[in-house]
């Protein structure tokens, strides 16, 4: 019903910028306005972590204390398409990239919990040399 496609991954030298998009589609009342959207990373090793987040309308965001100040989520909903602006990005940011995508009809969200999305993208790699 709902598909994910993160795009925008690479290879970058330290401090230099990336941005991810996530394309979503999705049939009939699967609108992506009725999704909270959320980007979380996984790094070879650990557990998926969170990154950021933001409300249906885009009127509220959130993300993690280890990309405050240097990344930025962002979403069209005319587009239908997440946006992740990476800046002064650091090695330890090497990870896959995740979009997901939460059903505002169904519980609340926690923004910060990967079980609370309902569908997730394949991910993509960035990676960041030093």
């Amino acid at each position: 019903q709902v598909q994910l496609v993160e795009s925008g991954g690479g290879l970058v030298q330290a401090g230099g910028s990336l941005r991810l998009a996530c394309a979503f589609s999705g049939r009939a009342l699967s609108s992506f306005t009725n999704f909270a959207m959320g980007w979380f990373r996984q790094a070879p090793g650990k557990d998926r972590e969170f990154v950021a987040a933001i409300s249906t309308d885009g009127g509220s965001t959130h993300s993690a204390d280890s990309v405050r100040g240097r990344f930025t989520i962002s979403r069209d909903n005319a587009k239908n398409t997440l946006w992740l602006q990476m800046n002064s990005l650091k090695p330890e940011d090497t990870a896959v990239y995740y979009c997901a995508a939460h059903w505002a009809g169904g519980p609340r969200v926690n923004y910060y919990t990967a079980s609370s999305y309902d569908y997730w993208g394949q991910g993509t790699q960035v990676t960041v040399s030093s």
